[in-house]
C-alpha cells in the first residue's frame, strides 16, 4: 500500500465555481481517512481529482513518492467503489470479481486464487456461482467490495458505499469495511456524509464546507476539540445544540445575557470571553451533556417545557425552546418525564463552548477541562 497526498489540491469548474479550494492533506501508508461534510462541500470532487476521473485545476496528487496529476485513471493503481454497485447482471459472483485481473491478462491460476481469499475475507465463497439479480444489497456491496480487494491497489477509494443499504445493512456493512481495513492494513479514502459512519471506521476525519477543509483529526479530537462552530455541529449526533448571547461586562466582571438561560463561568471561561472582546457570543453544548439533575451552581440551566420525548432503549430525546431556539437533551434519567412537563435542564463547565458568531465562527472558550 502507498499513502496519498494531496498539496493546495483545487478545481474550479467552468463559470468560476469553486468546488475545492485548495485542499491539503496526506493519508498515510496503511490510513483509513474519511473525507466528509454536506452535499456540495468538495468531497466527492476530490475524490474523483484524486482517481484521475477529474481534471485537477491546480495542486497536486501523490500517490506513494509519484506525482499523478498528468496519469489517466488506469495508470494510478487505485481500486475505486461507487455508491452504485456496477456489477455486470449476466456474470457470476466470481465473474464479475474476476473480471478486471482477466482484462489485465492476470493468468488463470492466479486469478482464481485472488478470487477465492477476496470471497473468504468477505465470507462470499457460498455465493460465488450465484448472479447479482439473486443476491441482497450487501452482499452486492461485498461484491464490489471483493472486485476492489483482488487488484492489491496501492489505495481504496469509496464514493458513499453504503448509502443504497437500509439502516441494519448500513450498520453490519461498515464493520464489515473496518475489518478488511484491519486485515489488509490498506490505505482508504472513503466519502461520505454520515458522520456517524466517518466516527466509527476512520482513523483520521476531514471535514469540509464550500470546498475548504476546516478540520482534520481523529474522531475524538473532532468531537472534543472542534476549532469552529460547523465541525462542532456537524460532529456527533444528535448535533451540537447552539445559544446565543449577549456578552456583558461590567466592573471587571463577564457575564452572559440571554432569556431563561443562565450560565454561571468559570475564570478561564470569562477570561477567553473577555480577551476576544465580542459583543455576542454563540454557547455550544451537546445534547448528551445535558441533564435534568443539577451538578454544581456553574455550567448552564434553563427552564423549559418538554414538547416531544422519544424513548430509544437506552435513554430519551427530549425536544423543548430555549430562547426560541430549539434545544435537544439526550438523558439517561427520564422515566417520569412526559410531553407538557415544565423540566430544568444542566450542563456542567466543562461540557460548554464558545464560539464568535457565524456559521464558522471560530472557538473561544470551553470548559475548564475540555468536554466531558
Amino acid at each position: 500500500m502507498s499513502s496519498v497526498e494531496l498539496n493546495n489540491l483545487t478545481k474550479t469548474f467552468r463559470g468560476g465555481v469553486l468546488a475545492v479550494n485548495h485542499v491539503s492533506l496526506t493519508a498515510s501508508d496503511g490510513e483509513f481517512v474519511c473525507l466528509i461534510g454536506p452535499s456540495g462541500c468538495g468531497k466527492t470532487t476530490a475524490l474523483r481529482m484524486i482517481s484521475g476521473l477529474e481534471e485537477i485545476s491546480s495542486g497536486e496528487v501523490k500517490i506513494g513518492d509519484r506525482v499523478v496529476n498528468d496519469l489517466p485513471a488506469r495508470e494510478r493503481d487505485l481500486a475505486m467503489v461507487f455508491q452504485s454497485y456496477a456489477l455486470y447482471p449476466h456474470m457470476s459472483v466470481f465473474q464479475n470479481i474476476s473480471f478486471g485481473l482477466e482484462i489485465r491478462k492476470i493468468p488463470k491460476r492466479d486469478r482464481e486464487k485472488a478470487v477465492h481469499e477476496a470471497a473468504r475475507i468477505l465470507d462470499l465463497e457460498p455465493l460465488l456461482d450465484r448472479k447479482p439479480g439473486q443476491l441482497s444489497g450487501g452482499q452486492r456491496q461485498r461484491v464490489a467490495l471483493g472486485r476492489a480487494i483482488v487488484r492489491q491497489p496501492s489505495a481504496f477509494l469509496m464514493d458513499e458505499p453504503l448509502s443504497n443499504l437500509d439502516a441494519k445493512l448500513r450498520v453490519q456493512t461498515r464493520a464489515e469495511i473496518a475489518r478488511l481495513h484491519q486485515r489488509l492494513e490498506a490505505t482508504m479514502i472513503y466519502v461520505t456524509h454520515d458522520q456517524i459512519e466517518a466516527m466509527t471506521m476512520a482513523d483520521r476525519i476531514a471535514v469540509l464546507r464550500l470546498g475548504v477543509l476546516e478540520q482534520i483529526g481523529t474522531p475524538r479530537e473532532l468531537y472534543e476539540q472542534p476549532q469552529n462552530r460547523f465541525v462542532a455541529g456537524f460532529i456527533g449526533s444528535p448535533s451540537m445544540n447552539f445559544l446565543e448571547f449577549e456578552v456583558k461586562t461590567e466592573g471587571g466582571h463577564v457575564s452572559l445575557v440571554g432569556g431563561n438561560v443562565d450560565v454561571g463561568l468559570t475564570d478561564d471561561q470569562a477570561a477567553g470571553l473577555a480577551a476576544a472582546g465580542l459583543q455576542r457570543v454563540v454557547l455550544g453544548v451537546r445534547p448528551e451533556h445535558l441533564r435534568l439533575r443539577l451538578d454544581g451552581d456553574r455550567g448552564m440551566h434553563v427552564s423549559t417545557v418538554v414538547e416531544v420525548a422519544e424513548f430509544l432503549g437506552n435513554g430519551d430525546l427530549l425536544h423543548a425552546t430555549a430562547d426560541g431556539v430549539d434545544l435537544v437533551a439526550l438523558v439517561d434519567d427520564a422515566k417520569h418525564v412526559s410531553v407538557g412537563d415544565q423540566v430544568t435542564l444542566h450542563a456542567s463547565p466543562g461540557t460548554l463552548y464558545f464560539f464568535a458568531t457565524g456559521e464558522a465562527g471560530e472557538v473561544i472558550a470551553t470548559g475548564s477541562n475540555g468536554a466531558s
